[in-house]
């Protein structure tokens, strides 16, 4: 199966997998958490043409797995994008979890890793040392891989060990070689060589086009040096996309939106020994207020963070061209959003993803 279209990009919308409203701004006030709230999501971003979604993950956040597999089973084309943590997870247990929502939706999972801090004590992962991280990611991916192509694993590292593992049932297509597709994200040296020795897709904020050219030519000359094992490194872009149907009313709504949020101190994020990748965004504010054509830094301004910390903005075509840019740079992955949820997953599916379906729509 596939998920892209005919030019090999891939679209994916966001649902933010929280039981707490209001999350980036949502006015929904009902049913966050809810089970019917993730899957009519869902179902309105497979009707209005994406290929799935990212989920959400964090501790005290609805569990991803469990809710990906729900989902999974009331949708027919949609695709999860299941953000997990590796501290939450044994690889072999992982391994066995993602094979098995894999077969049973026919191939219909992608794995998202997160190697940011989060409360490990909470989770039992309190004594690690959180320098580390990278280091045990980098394992855990190497146990996960080996399981879902070979049978009888063993493997004695620094921080996992398995002994004559098979996971059964095995991927859906693993007799192709086929395995769901993983993403990782991260700035950071160290977060760069995870990704390249083990990654699939390498996603990038919202960053000026310069800075992700910078980043792919960077991870394309460290895959050569570092004698990359693996089919050559993919590239990812989230972002907040918010369009209307003309420049100027889509930028009187993003005004009126950071207004909105600078009167809910709420709404604040906190900066405080923010990830390499989250400070790039938050410095970008002092380029200036608006880089290359449309991508609005002064959400950073406000405790906006992760794909909230920048936004293009302006008409689909603004937008349309603007991603596209990013296209001619390498970037194949989409993952966009804007709030509320449930309304933009109609207008940015109906209004934007045609046009980026075909790049002579654009000029």
């Amino acid at each position: 199966m596939t998920t892209t279209d005919r030019l090999g990009h891939e679209f994916l919308w966001y649902i933010p997998n929280t039981v707490e409203p209001g999350h980036r701004g949502d006015d929904t006030v009902d049913g966050w958490g809810s089970l019917d709230y993730s899957v009519d999501l869902a179902l309105r971003a497979e009707q209005h043409g994406w290929a799935g979604a990212l989920i959400g993950t964090g501790w005290g956040r609805p569990d991803t797995f469990t809710v990906a597999t729900a989902i999974a089973a009331r949708t027919s084309t949609f695709t999860p994008l299941v953000a997990i943590r590796p501290g939450y997870w044994h690889p072999a247990h992982f391994a066995s979890a993602a094979a098995t929502l894999d077969q049973l939706s026919r191939g219909r999972l992608f794995i998202n890793i997160v190697s940011g801090t989060d409360d490990l004590a909470a989770y039992g992962d309190g004594e690690f040392d959180k320098s580390r991280r990278y280091d045990r990611t980098r394992e855990f991916l190497q146990v996960v891989r080996r399981l879902w192509r070979e049978e009888d694993v063993s493997f004695d590292g620094e921080f996992f060990r398995v002994e004559h593992s098979t996971v059964a049932p095995r991927v859906f297509g693993a007799e192709q070689g086929r395995h769901p597709r993983l993403y990782f994200g991260g700035a950071s040296t160290a977060a760069e060589h995870v990704a390249v020795a083990e990654a699939d897709v390498q996603l990038f904020w919202g960053e000026p086009l310069d800075g992700i050219a910078e980043r792919i030519d960077r991870l394309k000359t460290l895959s050569d040096k570092l004698g990359r094992e693996h089919a050559p490194l993919e590239f990812g872009l989230r972002v907040t996309t918010l369009i209307r149907d003309t420049t100027e009313q889509a930028w009187r709504d993003a005004e009126a939106k950071i207004a909105s949020i600078a009167g809910r101190p709420d709404l604040h994020g906190r900066r405080q020994g923010a990830a390499v990748g989250q400070q790039r965004l938050l410095d970008l504010a002092e380029r200036g207020e608006v880089l290359d054509t449309c991508l609005y830094t002064t959400p950073g301004r406000y405790g906006g963070g992760g794909a909230g910390t920048t936004w293009l903005v302006g008409s689909a075509v603004d937008v349309g061209a603007a991603l596209q840019r990013y296209a001619e740079l390498g970037v194949t992955h989409f993952v966009l959003s804007d709030t509320p949820y449930k309304s933009e997953v109609g207008r940015v599916g109906d209004e934007l993803l045609p046009l980026l379906q075909t790049t002579s729509a654009l000029y």
